[in-house]
């Protein structure tokens, strides 16, 4: 399965992420979409799985949830928006990663790409960064990977531009 990966677009879609997706099967949104047209947008080229971020409005709340823990073929993933890194785990997170952690959790926020192994629960932890104009960030992300039965390979990051 190849995943196309992005977070914390604020209402903002560059039309590069269509090209760098091409190949994707799934797009995964960790939050922050901003707008339903950027929903749309991304829905009307690829399946997209998502959860809301914390500027998210209502609709976009009804349609995505806080926390995604689903299989992406053997591999379990947790996708949420604000749930910190290794060492840091959010207070949100932070009792059920512990208690049952998944191979691979995904969340934004931070507008910071991270791609970080915790070697204590066994999971590998990745932040697209921002893929959005908004924030202190200064080169817009994403990633690309695949998911081959229980591992993560060809694991990509994209610089699109500055802000």
């Amino acid at each position: 399965m190849k995943i196309g990966l992005i977070s914390d677009t604020h209402s903002y879609l560059d039309k590069a992420v269509f090209s760098y997706f091409d190949g994707c099967d799934e797009i995964w949104h960790a939050g922050d979409f901003g707008s339903m047209e950027v929903i749309e947008e991304l829905q009307n080229f690829k399946p997209l799985k998502g959860v809301f971020g914390n500027i998210d409005q209502k609709d976009i709340r009804l349609q995505f949830p806080e926390h995604l823990r689903f299989n992406c073929e053997k591999m379990d993933v947790w996708m949420t928006h604000i749930g910190g890194y290794p060492g840091k785990y959010s207070p949100l997170v932070k009792p059920e990663i512990m208690l049952n952690p998944p191979k691979l959790f995904i969340c934004g926020h931070s507008h910071i790409l991270k791609v970080h192994y915790d070697p204590k629960l066994g999971l590998m932890h990745l932040n697209p960064g921002a893929a959005g104009k908004q924030g202190w960030h200064t080169v817009r992300t994403l990633m690309r990977f695949d998911i081959h039965e229980d591992k993560i390979e060809n694991l990509e990051v994209i610089e699109l531009a500055g802000r």
